[in-house]
């Protein structure tokens, strides 16, 4: 079945003690919002819930691991769910079997940011009354301030003036990383639901919730113009200042996602000028030179490659910042490259 964020939201919250729903789909552009909702069907299932992760590229050669692996005990008798990221159409097999499994009992989420709503992955859970869908998209400007301002009620947090804003432009509109931000602002204050506090700017200038936005911004444009050498130089400030290579590899998805649709209008034959004139005023001089060199097949090439990056570096025992700035230097080489 199709849902709403909100309607998710509840779902998984009640997942421990909701078998009916077997798989949750999560897909669409905005891949760190759908995996800040992963990490809730985490939270809801317990503390001591086991994790298991499986590899899509594993469900294409064996399509019924899925559904064994969901009617599974777990060894130690306690909750489990399966978490799947990077899916795409090779797991539609799998999860067919699933659905139509005589039992299952342990949830399912599926990460699958590259489909789109006519995919037969979306079309299959769509239909079955045992799953649930919801398409995340990046959020505009005023949609992250009132993600901000939600997630911090949750937290027990009440945001004055502009300080939502501020922490979504902070954040880059990124889900995930507003929540990591406002639960370390709850812990600064001592939040909770039920002893609400107030945040407001002296709150965040006291914690430094900024993420070394602008440094941020620097290194992307350095990786999408095509500069290595200019982009090591800005890794190693990004280094200095101990910023996270989450936000960075997101931000970097999400600049060259943007490149990827105005490359689409381009090339269907809309006018460059008038495209260039929607983009961010801060954005547009690195967007017009990245357009006169990118090609559309190198942006989803250079897409994918950042986003497996961020995968691994999600993964337990990874090599963290290396694996990011890899991914980055690879992505400044394919636009030199292009560039030639």
């Amino acid at each position: 079945m199709k849902a709403n964020f909100n309607q998710l939201s509840r779902a998984i919250d009640s997942a421990a003690s909701n078998p009916d729903i077997r798989l949750y789909l999560l897909y669409g552009p905005d891949e760190a919002g759908a995996r800040d909702i992963a990490a809730r069907l985490g939270r809801a299932m317990g503390p001591e819930a086991e994790r298991v992760e499986i590899e899509p590229a594993n469900l294409k050669s064996n399509p019924g691991r899925l559904a064994d692996e969901a009617a599974s005990m777990s060894l130690f008798g306690t909750a489990r769910y399966i978490r799947i990221s990077g899916a795409g159409e090779d797991c539609v097999e799998a999860c067919t079997l699933l659905l139509a499994a005589e039992r299952a009992g342990n949830p399912v989420v599926v990460i699958a940011p590259g489909i789109k709503s006519a995919s037969a992955l979306v079309k299959l859970a769509t239909a079955s009354p045992r799953a649930m869908t919801c398409v995340f998209y990046v959020p505009e400007a005023g949609e992250a301030d009132k993600i901000a301002a939600s997630i911090a009620r949750e937290q027990g947090l009440r945001t004055l003036g502009g300080t939502a804003a501020r922490i979504a432009q902070a954040a880059g509109g990124d889900r995930a990383v507003m929540t990591r931000e406002l639960e370390k602002i709850a812990l600064y204050l001592d939040a909770a639901p039920e002893r609400p506090r107030e945040v407001d700017d002296a709150t965040l200038d006291a914690i430094g919730a900024d993420l070394g936005d602008s440094e941020i911004s620097r290194a992307i444009d350095a990786a999408i113009d095509g500069g290595p050498d200019h982009l090591a130089d800005e890794l190693g400030k990004l280094a200095i200042a101990g910023v996270s290579p989450i936000p960075v590899l997101r931000q970097l998805v999400r600049r060259l996602m943007t490149l990827a649709e105005l490359r689409a209008e381009i090339d269907g034959g809309a006018n460059a000028n008038t495209v260039i004139e929607r983009v961010f005023f801060r954005e547009r001089a690195t967007t017009a030179r990245a357009l006169r060199i990118w090609s559309a097949g190198k942006i989803n090439e250079a897409i994918d490659r950042v986003r497996r990056a961020e995968r691994a570096i999600m993964a337990p025992g990874n090599a963290g910042p290396v694996l990011a700035d890899s991914a980055m230097v690879a992505v400044a080489r394919m636009a030199a490259r292009q560039r030639g």
